[in-house]
């Protein structure tokens, strides 16, 4: 999945150039080369399938020139997650009708990839073998308010052969920091990757029990999956599609929910703070990407500006300071969460060039 929009990284994230296209981690690979490369470990090409937006479809052929077009699934309208799965399932079971498959995000760090594809090997006997939706579940190392939480159900044990999957008992949104707290204590609860594996047949049962309106509008009645009818219809799916997300129309409701609990070094990414977590920092707890930066009693601030601009920082602490060719945001950390309204305010203020 490649079509958000990335307004929390606002404002290098930007709707014409969104976080996944980034390299935000100063890698040399954008999110989504490096999730491609994560994944192509253990997948053939031909089995690889990007969903994004409509405006996005020559960024994403020319970062990633080994996928062929017909394997870019474009969404016309952003409609969230859920109808992103349904357009993905109904397009795969088109061209393998028992497939097993995994909907991951294109914008999260994983740093110990090998356990990560460990972890997805297992998923994928797991999917083959039960009819249900398992998802990927984080042991947290935090009371992390902007993540929601998956609760196990601690007694219920699968199998020897599938040791760490459990039933879920319950989702949970983002929780306030004293509820995060207890989430922590009580080792009843895993943060929720947003990432999902299953196979075609039961991801299509939970689509037609739980979202039928949403999996009508993607049902291949017209076999029109991999013909030139397919963008039409694509259009006229969405046009008529309202906006979900997979967890609230899917996987809070059906009952053959499992999450499988991991620990590989993950992160969703989705904030300038969780960048801030994974990056290297100076002596005073700083982030600078900028060789052309002077700083003074700065203490644990991220910068992110331009190389060919001087930058001159004094006396900054926790704070945010990013700029890009038309905007400068100076912000402090524990106010990060209202980033998302400031872009809001700022497209109905200034226009849309400044997001």
């Amino acid at each position: 999945m490649a079509g958000g929009s990335g307004t929390r990284f606002w404002p290098l994230s930007k709707e014409t150039h969104p976080k996944q296209f980034i390299d935000i981690l100063g890698t040399g690979r954008t999110l989504l080369q490096q999730t491609f490369e994560r994944f192509r470990k253990i997948f053939p090409l031909e089995n690889i399938f990007i969903v994004t937006g409509l405006a996005y479809k020559q960024i994403t052929l020319d970062q990633l020139p080994e996928i062929p077009e017909n394997q870019v699934l474009l969404e016309p309208h952003r409609r969230n997650t859920a109808p992103c799965v349904a357009y993905a399932t109904h397009k795969i079971k088109s061209i393998c009708p028992d497939a097993n498959f995994i909907v991951s995000p294109a914008d999260h760090l994983i740093i110990n990839e090998l356990s990560f594809l460990e972890v997805i090997s297992k998923g994928l006997v797991f999917a083959a073998g039960h009819t249900a939706l398992l998802t990927i579940g984080i042991k947290p190392t935090s009371p992390q308010t902007g993540y929601g939480y998956i609760q196990i159900n601690t007694e219920d044990e699968i199998s020897s052969a599938f040791n760490g999957f459990k039933k879920v008992k319950t989702f949970t949104e983002k929780p306030d920091l004293e509820m995060a707290k207890i989430f922590l204590e009580s080792g009843e609860f895993f943060w929720n990757s947003g990432i999902f594996i299953w196979s075609a047949k039961a991801i299509s049962e939970a689509l037609e029990v739980n979202l039928p309106e949403v999996n009508t509008l993607f049902e291949n009645k017209n076999a029109v999956y991999n013909t030139v009818d397919e963008a039409a219809f694509i259009e006229n799916a969405y046009s008529d599609c309202r906006n979900i997300s997979i967890d609230y129309g899917i996987m809070e409701k059906a009952e053959n929910v499992y999450v499988v609990c991991a620990d590989f070094g993950w992160s969703d990414l989705g904030t300038w703070s969780s960048l801030y977590e994974h990056s290297t920092k100076d002596a005073n707890g700083n982030v600078i990407t900028s060789s052309n930066t002077l700083d003074y009693n700065l203490k644990n601030c991220i910068v992110k500006v331009p190389e060919d601009k001087l930058v001159v920082l004094n006396g900054l602490e926790n704070y945010i300071v990013v700029e890009t060719d038309n905007v400068l945001l100076v912000c402090p950390i524990s106010e990060e969460q209202e980033i998302k309204q400031i872009v809001n305010q700022v497209k109905m203020l200034k226009g849309g060039e400044y997001i």
